[in-house]
C-alpha cells in the first residue's frame, strides 16, 4: 500500500471521528490567537487532518489520490524506498505546516479566526507533480483540462489575489504558500528536475 493511501485513509478517519467529537476539533483546529497564548503549536500539523464537511475532505483527498503516487514515485525513484518516503512526507506535511505560517502571523491577535484542512499540503503534492511532469494535463471539473504548467501559473495568480481580498471562508493563503513551498523543496530535492521542466514545456505543442 503506497504511503498516499495510507494519509488518504488516515486523514478520512480523523476527519470523521472529529465531526463526531467536536472536543477534538476544538483542540486540533488551527487558531493563531490560541496557539499563541497556550503554545500549542501541533495545531499547525493536526489541523490538516480535519475537515469542514464531506465536500471538502473528497475534493483534498481526491485530489492527494491522483497526485501523490506520482510525486511519492519519483522520490523513491531518486532516492530509494525509504528515503524517499521520507522526503515525500517532508513535502506533504511541511506544506500543511508551512502554509500556514503567513496565516499565523496575520490573525495572532484574531481571536474567532480558525481554519482546517489538508489543502496546504496537497497544494504542495500538485506542485510538486507540476515539477516533475509540467505538461501533463490537470482538469477542472473533468471538462477543462491545462497543462499543468499553465494551471500552475492561473492558480497562484488566484491564490495570490484571492487571498488579498479575503471574505470568502477560504485560506487561499494556505494554497498559495503551500504550492510555493512544495515546487522549491521539490526543485532543491531533485534539482535535476528543473532543466527536464524546460525541456518539457519547449517541446510541448498545443495541437
Amino acid at each position: 500500500m503506497s504511503v498516499t493511501i495510507i494519509l488518504i485513509i488516515i486523514t478520512v478517519g480523523i476527519s470523521l471521528y472529529a465531526w463526531q467529537n467536536h472536543d477534538l476539533t476544538h483542540k486540533w483546529i488551527f487558531q493563531p490567537y490560541a496557539i499563541l497564548r497556550d503554545n500549542s503549536w501541533y495545531r499547525f500539523l493536526t489541523s490538516g487532518f480535519l475537515h469542514a464537511d464531506f465536500t471538502h475532505l473528497l475534493f483534498n483527498m481526491f485530489t492527494l489520490f491522483f497526485f501523490g503516487d506520482v510525486v511519492e514515485y519519483v522520490f523513491k525513484t531518486a532516492y530509494g524506498p525509504t528515503t524517499g518516503i521520507l522526503l515525500y512526507l517532508l513535502v506533504y506535511l511541511g506544506g500543511i505546516i508551512v502554509s500556514d505560517i503567513p496565516t499565523f502571523f496575520k490573525h495572532r491577535n484574531d481571536p474567532p479566526y480558525r481554519a482546517l484542512g489538508a489543502s496546504g499540503g496537497v497544494a504542495s503534492i500538485v506542485f510538486a507533480s507540476i515539477l516533475f511532469y509540467p505538461t501533463l494535463d490537470i482538469c477542472l471539473f473533468a471538462f477543462l483540462c491545462l497543462p499543468g504548467f499553465i494551471f500552475g501559473i492561473l492558480y497562484m495568480m488566484y491564490s495570490y489575489f484571492s487571498g488579498k481580498r479575503m471574505g470568502d471562508n477560504i485560506n487561499h493563503d494556505a494554497h498559495f504558500y503551500g504550492a510555493l513551498f512544495g515546487f522549491a523543496l521539490s526543485l532543491a530535492l531533485v534539482p535535476s528536475s528543473l532543466p527536464n521542466f524546460f525541456q518539457q514545456i519547449a517541446n510541448w505543442r498545443l495541437f
